[in-house]
């Protein structure tokens, strides 16, 4: 492609709306434009980007025998009440009346639809197994929108559905398409993990993440660096480096006393002289989304709750959320800040941490005072012990191979095994080699295409743009034409551009009356893998000049041997 052909624009300035570099330098680099607030229109390089993965996706795919379909966008509310999911997916699933009064939604996500495919051709274990998968628009109402394509409200995903025969058969197909994924993201060359995960309101008992390192990225991340263990830190088990046995001191009576001003445990700690660790503070949930049911749950003063734990001890269908301060002041008749559970009507949950603690300070439900000596089993009775803390850096890793290292990741890929969640609720069944009906076991993939695009972008870049893996490289070669009114110097880059061109290498050529400062610029921001620049200068001196993006090394070749040693250049940063 020649940039006098093209709909490139770049701009000089960052956008003032975009927060971290891979969405500063999508929008410079005019690959993306904002239409509305998480709605944008791809541009040129942005879309053959796109096109590249959705091949490399399409190639992975189908060796492992999935089939593509395409499925609607727009999907009747009918199947959503099927599931439930109409009303528990909440505001972020759009919904619409059409002119004849039918409601519909927009895609969030294709289960339903998927599956009342499915039902309605397969009749017996003949026809099964089989896994569809499609390359198609979503949209989420994102409460807050932003990133560029890492939380848009419109992306693009590829997701695939397997469907089975028995839960055996299912776990296989999960694992066929676990490994295809690991083979995609081997592929793009990026440095990537594998993470444990939360199923949220897909459902499921197996989930992994495939996330994309980078600095920015919004999930955090527990690495075992000394084993194959990685977990998302909403479900990574939280288990203490120095492992404690329950305290073995005496019971002490229980005592009220007064602690004016001391509302937060860093105060409390501080006047009474105890570590924040050994400290319990309450915290206050409702855990139904439709009715008032309050919790309280226990932790040390220096832990972080968990609401993914929460919900999953629980059986929720999403995070608790906590109650705000009249709510807690309702429940325990005082304040935040000097409630706990003695005394209680209401569930007490007890992180497994505080289990071992005997002797300890809580709120006395009363402003202003705690109680001391305080000992479960005696002054209240837990409703379970449970690990509900978020997991930290320095933690045991759950296979007691080494210490948990946090790293920043951004979700580019989730799997699933859902078992039978939406083909029980949907009837999806099938007659077994007895004639007795089945229900179909079942597995989700989700991969975000746009989504990796640009995280890749957020850890492949530096001060000067965009490093693109070869790839996802909209280009291969960004070949800069200096002197384009020279006609030698236009003739030897239209030459290398047709050899390169005819070898398979793909090539931007910025052919514009513009300063060589400019196209550097330029080349750097859009950030193919390899630049070759072609001047009058560097033709008097029969050389040609050849520069890798990543590590800017520059190589000086003679304009016979142009083409062969980009080609090697580029072949080299396959690997």
């Amino acid at each position: 492609m020649k940039w006098s052909e093209s709909h490139i624009y770049t701009l000089k300035e960052d956008p003032t709306d975009a927060e971290i570099p891979s969405h500063r330098l999508m929008v410079r680099g005019g690959y993306i434009k904002k239409s509305a607030q998480g709605l944008h229109t791809y541009g040129p390089l942005a879309t053959r980007s796109l096109r590249k993965l959705e091949t490399i996706i399409r190639e992975e795919l189908d060796k492992v025998g999935c089939v593509e379909i395409l499925l609607p966008f727009v999907q009747p509310k009918e199947l959503w009440v099927e599931t439930g999911r109409w009303g528990e997916m909440g505001k972020s699933l759009l919904k619409f009346v059409s002119r004849t009064n039918q409601e519909f939604c927009l895609g969030a996500t294709h289960e339903e639809i998927i599956t009342d495919y499915v039902r309605r051709d397969v009749q017996s274990y003949r026809d099964l197994p089989v896994t569809l998968y499609q390359i198609n628009t979503k949209y989420r109402d994102e409460i807050r929108a932003r990133f560029g394509l890492l939380r848009a409200r419109e992306f693009i995903m590829k997701d695939a559905y397997s469907f089975d025969l028995t839960e055996e058969g299912a776990v296989k197909s999960y694992q066929k398409l676990h490994d295809a994924y690991v083979r995609i993201f081997e592929r793009l060359g990026l440095d990537f993990r594998v993470v444990v995960a939360d199923s949220g309101n897909i459902g499921g008992n197996r989930s992994q993440e495939f996330h994309i390192l980078a600095e920015s990225g919004e999930d955090e991340l527990l690495v075992c660096p000394d084993s194959d263990f990685a977990a998302n830190v909403e479900v990574c088990p939280a288990i203490d480096a120095e492992l404690s046995e329950p305290s073995p001191a005496a019971e002490e009576p229980l005592e009220k006393f007064a602690t004016p001003g001391m509302k937060k445990i860093k105060t409390l700690s501080e006047g009474l002289g105890i570590p924040e660790r050994e400290l319990v503070k309450s915290l206050f949930f409702n855990i139904s989304e439709n009715s008032f049911q309050p919790i309280c749950v226990l932790l040390r003063g220096s832990d972080e709750v968990n609401p993914v734990k929460i919900k999953n001890l629980l059986g929720l269908a999403n995070p608790p959320e906590m109650l705000t301060d009249e709510e807690v002041h309702k429940v325990c008749g005082a304040w935040p800040g000097s409630c706990g559970p003695v005394g209680l009507s209401i569930p007490v949950y007890m992180e497994q941490g505080v289990s071992l603690y005997k002797n300890y300070v809580v709120g006395a439900n009363d402003d202003g005072f705690h109680y001391k000596g305080v000992n479960h089993g005696r002054d209240f009775q837990p409703e379970k012990v449970a690990d509900l803390r978020m997991a930290v850096e320095g933690d045991r890793s759950p296979d007691g191979k080494g210490l948990l290292k946090v790293y920043r990741g951004i979700e580019a890929g989730h799997i699933f095994y859902l078992g039978t969640k939406y083909s029980k609720a949907m009837k999806a069944e099938y007659l077994d080699k007895e004639g007795q009906s089945q229900t179909i076991e079942m597995g989700c993939y989700g991969l975000g295409v746009s989504r990796t695009i640009q995280a890749a972008i957020e850890q492949c870049h530096d001060k000067d743009g965009i490093i693109w893996p070869v790839a996802l490289a909209p280009y291969s070669v960004h070949l800069c034409l200096l002197d384009p009114e020279n006609d030698d110097v236009s003739r030897v880059a239209h030459e290398i551009y047709e050899k390169l061109w005819s070898q398979g290498i793909d090539v931007l050529m910025d052919d514009r009356s513009e300063r060589p400062g400019v196209k550097f610029k330029d080349a750097d921001l859009l950030g193919m893998p390899v630049r070759v620049t072609v001047g009058g200068r560097g033709l008097q001196n029969g050389e040609i000049e050849v520069v890798d993006r990543q590590s800017k090394a520059v190589q000086k070749v003679s304009v016979e041997s142009a083409p062969s040693s980009v080609i090697k250049l580029v072949e080299s940063l396959k690997r």
